[in-house]
This record gives structure tokens, C-alpha cells and sequence, in this order.
């Protein structure tokens, strides 16, 4: 483990060896980092947080209280996961079958944002400044800066690396009004104008 030190735990915190945890991250009351995880710098990870053994977190990602991150899951920089929201990584568990190794990875991708209550199942990733809306449940991966609402999740739109939809025109072209960088939408495919 790093030296506590470059790192904030709450006393009530749980922070299993060994772990690697970056400089500047916060780990707040009644969470437990489990052993084998890799934490970025400059992470909040808030109250009654659950990290299961062996999850990577890049630099900046925000965690909301009541979140449980299983084994399996790779968030990348800059990710936002919302209040109570929840991972699998087993798609057909049952008490008595032991499926350790059936685990599924799940990436979710720089900048990506999960609501409040979402569910992501496993094996399906999340793409780049991606939006999952409050109480979605994701059953198949999410295309770069795609907005998806609803049980099962469908996609509604588009999102700006800000976390505003986006309105394309005529010429499938559409601008942030915050970040005022355009975006270009060709063959069901979103990205940034550079």
C-alpha cells in the first residue's frame, strides 16, 4: 500500500493490504477498499462505498454513497458514478454455485457518468463522456457519448463532454453551450470536432 500519508481514510473506513491507493483520494465513513485494488489519484470514494478485490479506478473518478464496485470493473479517469448505483459480475448467480472464476469484466470509460440507482450488468461496457440516466439498467454496452434512460436502458440522444445533450443540425453537427466545442454525428457515431 502506498503511504497513508498521500491519502485521506475516515476512521471508520476499511483499507485491506495490499492496495494501491494515489495521492490526494478521499475515502470516506463505513467504506472498505478490498485487497488488490488499484485506486488513481484525486478519487472521492463517499460513505458505505464497497470496492471488491482487484478494481482499477483511474485518476478523479467520484464514487456517491452507497455505490458497490465488484471485481471485474475497470472505471478509467474522470468517471462519475451516482448514488446507490450497483455492478454485477455474474450473470446467472445462485448461493450455492461457486462462479469466482466466471467473473465478467466491465470498462466504463473516461468521463462517463452513471446515475443514481443505476444498474450496469456485467460484461457490458460504458463508452467515453457516456450518460446512463438514474435507475437505468444497462444490458449491453453504451456507445461514446450516448445518452440512455429506461429498464432496459435505450439510447435517448447524444451528450457533450460537459453533460449536455446535444442538438444536431442539418448538417449533423451540434455545439456544447458550455464548453462551445462542436460535435460531429456520422453513421450512428458521435465524436468531437478537433
Amino acid at each position: 500500500m502506498e503511504n497513508k500519508n498521500s491519502y485521506f481514510a475516515h476512521e471508520t473506513a476499511v483499507v485491506d493490504v495490499p492496495c494501491t491507493i494515489g495521492n490526494n483520494t478521499k475515502i470516506w465513513h463505513f467504506s472498505h477498499i478490498m485487497q488488490g485494488c488499484v485506486i488513481g489519484e484525486g478519487c472521492n470514494i463517499g460513505q458505505n462505498v464497497v470496492i471488491s478485490p482487484d478494481v482499477v479506478l483511474g485518476n478523479n473518478v467520484k464514487i456517491q454513497n452507497n455505490v458497490s464496485v465488484y471485481t471485474g470493473v475497470t472505471c478509467e479517469d474522470d468517471v462519475f458514478l451516482g448514488p446507490s448505483c450497483v455492478f454485477t459480475n455474474i450473470t446467472n448467480p445462485r448461493s450455492g454455485v461457486v462462479r469466482k472464476g466466471e467473473y465478467q469484466k466491465t470498462t466504463v470509460k473516461k468521463g462517463a457518468s452513471i446515475g443514481a440507482n443505476a444498474t450496469i450488468v456485467c460484461g457490458h461496457d460504458i463508452g467515453r463522456f457516456a450518460f446512463v440516466g438514474a435507475g437505468a439498467v444497462v444490458t449491453k454496452h453504451i456507445p461514446d457519448y450516448a445518452l440512455v434512460v429506461g429498464n432496459p436502458a435505450k439510447q435517448m440522444g447524444w451528450m457533450s463532454e460537459y453533460g449536455h445533450r446535444l442538438n444536431f443540425d442539418e448538417y449533423n453537427k451540434a455545439v456544447c453551450p458550455e464548453g462551445g466545442e462542436t460535435y460531429i454525428l456520422e453513421n450512428n457515431t458521435v465524436r468531437k470536432q478537433v
